[in-house]
């Protein structure tokens, strides 16, 4: 039934499958549109750096209405691209570009935008720590200073996507009308921690990576093998591998690891992850108050990467509407239940603020 998903996990490309799984059954999908930068100059982080010569990398789809009232902002997953978020849009897709102008927008550190591996003049570990709030604050200024927007009808996304998205409701909560986060997270659960600091000791340990002084991209064995057995869950995997093949896919992990992403914009995407808090380190309830858009929370039950509890109380704080998938897919449950989670979301799109 799945059989794009089932090639991309047995492939391995631990990351990369996340995006081949997501959009292998939408049916309408259409040709990547041109990638496209917006120069920030100098981007001020909420810790006191700067990022200097900040770019940030775009894709868009579809047709901005005279009214300027359709635009959908997307950003992208961890680890993620604009490229990879636009494969899968179309008409039949959860954001028809018929009816919206979606623009599909490169987080910090994902090696499109501005990061570790592309900056010329703070390159590797020099490039300064980043975060969450950081991201939705250089996508505001793109948003407002190179599409001249100053409104979106629209912020949505995926996992990391779906934690901007969080974000966004509480930075900028006049900016938009509806917000609609998919499997991400308003703040990391002691799990959802437990997951990211694993993996951050897993990379910082790995002698490959060398202090982040390395000449060749490191496989990152170990962080790979701890990502993929979160991806899913344990049903998922017992059902797609079998014990026969078992040895096959785990040394396929193992030899392809995380290579395709830098490390260090890994690093700084994980610390990102990792400090993700919508509440700033106070109550919960004071950043729910802020929000005005209309909500749709999407999550998944059994999901091992982004824990379903923080989402599902903030969702009763703003009295938000809710969408539970349940399959084993896990995280990867939006790929699984596109038949159910297409519609409600598209539907959703459709409502305007009060």
């Amino acid at each position: 039934m799945f059989r794009g998903i089932r090639i991309a996990i047995e492939m391995q490309r631990v990351l990369i499958s996340f995006v081949l799984f997501f959009f292998s059954t939408f049916l309408y999908a259409q040709a990547i549109p041109a990638l496209q930068y917006a120069s920030l100059g100098d981007l001020r982080l909420e810790n006191g750096a700067v990022i200097h010569d900040c770019r940030i990398g775009y894709r868009t789809l579809g047709i901005l209405n005279a009214a300027k009232s359709n635009a959908v902002l997307v950003p992208a997953w961890f680890t993620g691209g604009s490229g990879d978020v636009t494969m899968g849009l179309g008409p039949g897709s959860y954001i028809d570009t018929s009816k919206y102008f979606v623009i599909a927008v490169d987080p910090l550190g994902n090696g499109i935008s501005s990061s570790p591996s592309n900056s010329a003049t703070q390159h590797g570990t020099d490039f300064p720590q980043f975060s969450i709030r950081d991201m939705v604050e250089s996508e505001y200024r793109f948003v407002t200073e190179t599409l001249h927007l100053e409104h979106l009808h629209a912020v949505m996304g995926i996992s990391m996507g779906g934690l901007q998205t969080f974000q966004w409701m509480v930075s900028h909560p006049d900016f938009m009308d509806v917000a609609v986060p998919i499997v991400g997270t308003p703040q990391m659960s002691s799990y959802d921690l437990l997951l990211w600091n694993t993996e951050l000791k897993a990379l910082e340990s790995d002698p490959a990576y060398n202090h982040g002084k390395y000449t060749q991209r490191p496989a990152l064995s170990l962080v790979a093998l701890i990502h993929n057995m979160n991806l899913s869950t344990p049903n998922f995997r017992a059902n797609h591998t079998t014990r026969e093949g078992f040895q096959q896919y785990f040394e396929q992990i193992v030899t392809d690891g995380d290579r395709f992403f830098d490390a260090n914009d890994y690093l700084r995407q994980l610390q990102a992850l990792i400090g993700h808090d919508i509440a700033h380190g106070g109550p919960i309830f004071e950043a729910a108050n802020k929000v005005k858009a209309k909500v749709l929370i999407v999550t998944a039950t059994q999901d091992h990467m982004v824990n379903s509890l923080p989402p599902l109380g903030f969702a009763k704080l703003i009295h938000a509407q809710t969408l539970l998938l349940e399959s084993d897919c896990g995280h990867m449950s939006p790929g699984c239940e596109t038949a159910r989670m297409n519609p409600v979301v598209e539907r959703f799109l459709e409502q305007k603020q009060n």
